[in-house]
């Protein structure tokens, strides 16, 4: 009889299979690693079984004990997966931008799940990572993987990845692409592969909103690069332990546009029902296949997980259209061209917490500007606008005498200078009447409705 003791038995030996339509044209043999058919339909099965086993031989992690980890869902279920088999019990916490169909899978599995805000700094209280260290302090006999700095995840893709897919190329591999977030699937995999063949390329995929690019470009920890993104699964506005910067070549961006609708190519073209990072990889490997990749060369990119965790976000037309992704009309212009036809004639108009509310009111009526962003010590702490104050005033008539810290509203967003017109307008609604956005430069502009509504009719 030929059979496994248990599912995570079952993690690793994932397939290559060769793009052929969406890389018509370009040069080379380019292959997907499709790691959806691990057991949990995500590369992370890897490294969370090695997590949990090395804490186990570390007496880390004890007989009837917790795991408790932050997680946009494939982490958490290839943990859950070893829970089962091993009778543990799971708590993971999670950013509200992750989908409903990866919080209803972890639950199918037993575990708690606790949906924390994204839109907060990695050391706020509120944030998932935060509040998966408290639960890990105060819950005893419980396990916090931290799938971001334990080497463990790197170390799972040294020895599973990267030898299977030298395995599989017969050594000619000479490209590897893969997301980066925490950045074990890259590192671990890159560093096999390369000490295999010094000269293989790693192209690491970033999205517009995250660090990594520019830190691996300039050294620079640059916070004014970190700014909401809807991907999931890959970018960072924290530096993992596990992404080792020295094994990767080169970064490339890419947009959640482009990678949504690359998802989507990819099931109707190549009939790989992937993920949204997948997308995003295989946009980014085409754009530099493009340029760069010789008939001889062979490209392998990770395929991080399955299609099942945004039947309601990317598979979803209404979706797509709500987020400016899917429509019948296409806006081009970009945010950074609304700024460039200014000529350089715009000038930001901010006010700080201190100000008093009847001096900005003045301000307004002065300027005929609606929205203003409150600015303090160059950070950007919160919003005020007219439509706003009206309605506050309307209640409490004093309000003009207080200050603008304490009647203001959140802080507008910051968007990818290659926003298109269509993105634009579906993140310009009732709560954000207008969103930022700095030039290369690192110069601060505003756009707002107007300027959105403007543009769509040149």
């Amino acid at each position: 009889m030929q059979y496994y003791n248990s599912i995570i038995e079952t993690i690793g030996n994932t397939p290559l299979v060769r793009l052929n339509k969406i890389f018509k044209g370009v040069p080379g043999t380019v292959l997907a690693k499709v790691e959806y058919f691990n057991p949990g339909n995500s590369t992370k099965d890897r490294m969370a079984i090695k997590m949990v086993e090395d804490a186990e031989k570390a007496g880390i992690l004890k007989p009837g004990g917790t795991i408790i980890e932050g997680t946009s869902g494939n982490t958490g279920m290839g943990l859950a997966l070893a829970a089962v088999a091993k009778g543990y019990r799971c708590i993971f916490t999670m950013a509200d931008k992750q989908s409903q169909e990866k919080i209803n899978i972890l639950k199918a599995v037993g575990a708690e799940v606790i949906v924390c805000p994204t839109n907060v700094a990695p050391d706020d209280p509120r944030s998932y990572y935060s509040v998966a260290r408290k639960l890990n302090r105060e819950i005893p006999n419980s396990f916090y993987p931290n799938q971001y700095d334990n080497l463990s995840n790197t170390a799972a893709h040294y020895e599973t990845t990267g030898p299977e897919i030298w395995k599989q190329t017969g050594g000619k591999i000479t490209h590897y692409v893969a997301t980066v977030g925490t950045g074990g699937s890259m590192c671990g995999t890159a560093k096999f592969l390369k000490e295999q063949n010094a000269s293989i390329v790693s192209v690491g995929i970033d999205t517009y909103g995250s660090v990594f690019k520019k830190y691996k470009e300039t050294g620079i920890f640059d916070e004014n690069e970190i700014y909401p993104y809807l991907t999931e699964g890959f970018g960072e506005d924290i530096l993992p332990k596990n992404v080792n910067f020295d094994v990767i070549d080169l970064f490339i961006k890419v947009t959640d546009k482009d990678g949504a609708l690359m998802t989507r190519r990819l099931a109707r073209e190549e009939g790989l029902f992937v993920g949204w990072s997948c997308g995003s990889a295989v946009h980014g490997a085409l754009e530099y296949a493009r340029e760069f990749l010789k008939e001889e060369d062979v490209m392998v990119i990770l395929m991080p997980d399955h299609g099942t965790r945004y039947l309601a976000k990317v598979y979803n037309d209404q979706w797509m259209k709500d987020h400016g992704f899917l429509d019948t009309k296409s806006f081009n212009t970009k945010a950074r061209d609304l700024i460039a036809s200014r000529n350089g004639k715009d000038s930001l108009v901010t006010v700080a917490p201190a100000d008093k509310v009847s001096d900005v009111i003045l301000l307004m009526n002065r300027d005929g500007i609606d929205q203003i962003p409150v600015r303090e010590n160059d950070q950007f702490t919160g919003s005020v606008s007219s439509a706003s104050l009206l309605e506050k005033m309307m209640e409490d008539p004093e309000l003009r005498n207080k200050t603008v810290g304490e009647v203001m509203d959140k802080p507008m967003l910051f968007v990818a200078p290659d926003s298109t017109l269509d993105v634009l307008s579906s993140l310009l609604n009732k709560e954000n009447k207008a969103v930022l956005i700095r030039d290369d430069h690192q110069q601060v502009h505003i756009i707002t409705q107007h300027d959105v509504l403007k543009a769509m009719m040149n």
